[in-house]
């Protein structure tokens, strides 16, 4: 039974899930002429942060992401200029939150729920992505991934956030735009909120764990947990 009023912290995935990537759009558009790369370029990202960490490695996501571009581009024969990923680099680093982003955390907040964050990308010096995006008080904690050195959905990055804030792993709900991320929370004994994000749809298999919360946006799923204590 889906529970809300189990959880004590509802641990955020970022990327895509808080930030909107989408941003990038013109320039895979203007590079690759051809905005749609940018799914390829994300899905290849994760591809391979994924297996690293499953072949016991680690590097930045940050470095990662440049990488994957530049591979990305080599498929489709496109030479990058250095003001390409200049241009590139810049807008990773400055990526908005999506409409329902603030409004959502607001109510959450308010209702007395512990708030967090863990992130594939590695911290960076202030002015951080969060702080930028304008919702860096919102959060208690901000947990990267590059403290334990593997990627999302590798158990030992739930499992750190939880001991960090004291709180058991069955209290925690894992919220995020990726189902990759909320199986390897529910693997573990968290709840997982799924947001369906445009590109983001429920994987239905006979051993996949279904999210416990399933919402179009952070605005519906603020509703269902207040809602259902």
């Amino acid at each position: 039974m889906n529970k809300a009023q189990d959880i004590d912290v509802l641990l955020f995935d970022v990327n895509e899930t808080l930030l909107d990537i989408t941003i990038l759009r013109p320039f895979f558009q203007r590079t690759f002429d051809d905005a749609s790369v940018l799914r390829n370029w994300f899905a290849e990202l994760v591809l391979y942060s994924q297996s690293l960490t499953l072949s016991g490695l680690y590097e930045p996501f940050a470095n990662l992401a440049v990488a994957t571009l530049k591979m990305v581009a080599t498929n489709h024969q496109i030479k990058l200029a250095e003001n390409d990923l200049v241009a590139f680099k810049q807008l990773l680093g400055n990526l908005p939150p999506h409409p329902d982003v603030i409004p959502a955390l607001t109510r959450l907040q308010s209702a007395g729920y512990r708030l967090a964050t863990l992130t594939n990308s590695a911290p960076t010096a202030s002015p951080t992505l969060l702080e930028k995006a304008g919702i860096n008080d919102f959060f208690e904690y901000q947990f990267s991934v590059a403290e334990v050195r593997a990627f999302k959905p590798h158990p030992t990055t739930y499992q750190y956030a939880a001991k960090k804030m004291g709180v058991e792993l069955n209290k925690v709900c894992l919220v995020a735009c990726h189902q990759w991320d909320t199986i390897g929370a529910q693997a573990l004994g968290c709840l997982g909120a799924f947001i369906t994000r445009p590109n983001n749809n429920v994987l239905m298999a006979e051993n996949v764990p279904i999210p416990n919360f399933i919402s179009h946006d952070l605005m519906e799923l603020a509703d269902k947990l207040i809602l259902s204590e």
